[in-house]
């Protein structure tokens, strides 16, 4: 496993919501754990291998890059004022109802109650996850075909 790899590893956690991941491929072991409030991954490496001493170094400037996401929690006291729509099931989050169409929503529509945001997919079934509320879509906070975790922010809505 090359750095490349070791480093989508970490953005593809990051960007999950999942709070661990082990992995273990020959002599490497990878354990990414990342905290609730920023998702901010704590890495740790394992290699019985002589490039043991390698990885670590080059591991260094992927926190690094990862740690960054961290200076945007202030933001989150502006949205306040926003309603938070949460997924209520885990499965793979997707904005579209099929490749070839335009997104369910996007920055700046109005939505009504009862209009689909988005869809979830979990075991082969395609769930439309409906608005409960009425306003405005301020932000999309999840990457279309990203998984998502039960409960995990999907959308911030300015019911105003």
């Amino acid at each position: 496993m090359d750095l490349k790899e070791i480093q989508n590893l970490i953005k593809f956690v990051s960007n999950s919501g999942v709070a661990e991941v082990k992995l273990e491929t020959g002599d490497i072991k990878i354990t990414i754990r990342t905290t609730l409030e920023g998702n901010t991954p704590d890495i740790t490496y394992v290699q019985q291998a002589p490039m043991q001493q390698a990885l670590p170094q080059q591991a260094a400037p992927v926190q690094q890059a990862i740690a960054t996401p961290v200076a945007a929690t202030p933001v989150a006291d502006d949205n306040s004022k926003y309603i938070t729509v949460k997924s209520p099931m885990i499965g793979t989050f997707y904005r579209k109802p099929s490749p070839d169409k335009a997104p369910f929503v996007e920055v700046g529509t109005s939505i009504g109650k009862g209009d689909v945001l988005c869809v979830i997919e979990a075991m082969k079934l395609f769930n439309e996850i409906e608005a409960e509320i009425s306003g405005k879509i301020v932000k999309i906070l999840v990457d279309d075909m990203s998984p998502v975790e039960f409960d995990q922010p999907l959308f911030l809505v300015d019911p105003s």
